[in-house]
């Protein structure tokens, strides 16, 4: 059931530039004419739908092709192709790919997005139903499904294919393995607030871009505020309302997600990998990433070849 919490959040507004995206039929959505409750969307990579945003409808995503760096509410980790994620409402979400070849990629997401309101609605009268708000209400801190990357594009195709009551049962019959599927994390721990309107979406939009693309280069918080014309104090609270980081806090993230991708698929020295994403000593390098993924990274590597080496 929508907890309390949730019933008393205050309904924020959507921005007007998600809006406009997602009613235009140009980057792939459906018409509102041809869908329901249920939508489907598909898209490449390059795409003006790749970026930092939110929106009101749940969203169920699944990845591909290509691999990077995913962003769910304060999570940032590693994304490859089977990445299937259920966005709860206002819940900011980006998916940046990293191995891109330069022409981009055509279908790189296969997205389903729904409303709240008719499946509370009808779980009231419909008792089957109430099991699914189980999921939705885990769903506001982004949940992970493992083992489920073929049947969930099977799933997909069967909900594309189909319009009218036989689309509402495909997607019925896929949340049904969704519920059932115990193999699964949730990935935010925090229920983000948002931010209000297009501008602060593409400030925090920009400044996500510009932390991942430039990890060796120095970042320092106080430049950034001062470039949004904003003091420090109130920078850091927009950041952190928006994001569920603090600004520190998201750059070592960032840096330590892209050190894991380092150690994982090169065989540069750990104290080469440090200065590379943006730590100035490796003394620091090793307490964050101790701190983020509680391991050391040599460790974290000797696991990462052990676990490949049985797959293989």
């Amino acid at each position: 059931m929508t907890s309390a919490r949730q019933r008393h959040l205050p309904r924020h507004r959507e921005p007007e530039l998600e809006r406009e995206i997602t009613r235009s039929p140009s980057l792939g959505y459906e018409a509102p004419e041809e869908s329901g409750l249920v939508r489907c969307l598909a898209h490449g990579v390059p795409s003006p739908l790749v970026r930092w945003h939110f929106h009101e409808e749940y969203e169920l995503h699944l990845i591909t092709e290509t691999s990077g760096r995913a962003f769910v509410g304060d999570w940032i980790g590693p994304f490859q192709p089977g990445h299937l994620v259920l966005c709860g409402p206002r819940l900011p979400h980006n998916w940046l790919s990293l191995d891109a070849p330069e022409g981009g990629v055509p279908e790189r997401d296969r997205v389903i997005q729904f409303r709240h309101e008719p499946i509370e609605s009808a779980a009231s009268d419909i008792p089957e139903l109430r099991e699914v708000l189980q999921l939705l209400e885990r769903s506001r801190h982004g949940i992970e499904f493992f083992g489920l990357a073929d049947r969930a594009l099977e799933h997909w195709e069967q909900v594309k294919a189909t319009h009218g009551l036989q689309r509402l049962a495909r997607f019925l019959e896929y949340l049904a393995e969704l519920v059932k599927c115990t193999d699964y994390r949730l990935l935010s721990n925090v229920q983000m607030q948002g931010v209000e309107g297009d501008a602060e979406v593409d400030q925090i939009n920009v400044i996500v871009n510009r932390i991942t693309s430039n990890l060796a280069e120095p970042i320092v918080m106080s430049d950034i505020a001062t470039e949004l014309g904003m003091s420090e104090s109130r920078f850091s609270r927009f950041f952190k309302r928006s994001t569920g980081n603090s600004f520190t806090d998201f750059v070592n993230r960032v840096r330590i997600n892209s050190a894991c991708h380092l150690l994982m698929q090169t065989d540069h020295y750990v104290t080469d990998i440090c200065y590379q994403v943006g730590f100035n000593n490796v003394a620091n390098f090793n307490r964050r990433f101790l701190e983020i993924k509680g391991m050391t990274p040599t460790e974290f590597r000797r696991q990462s070849d052990s676990r490949y080496s049985n797959l293989a």
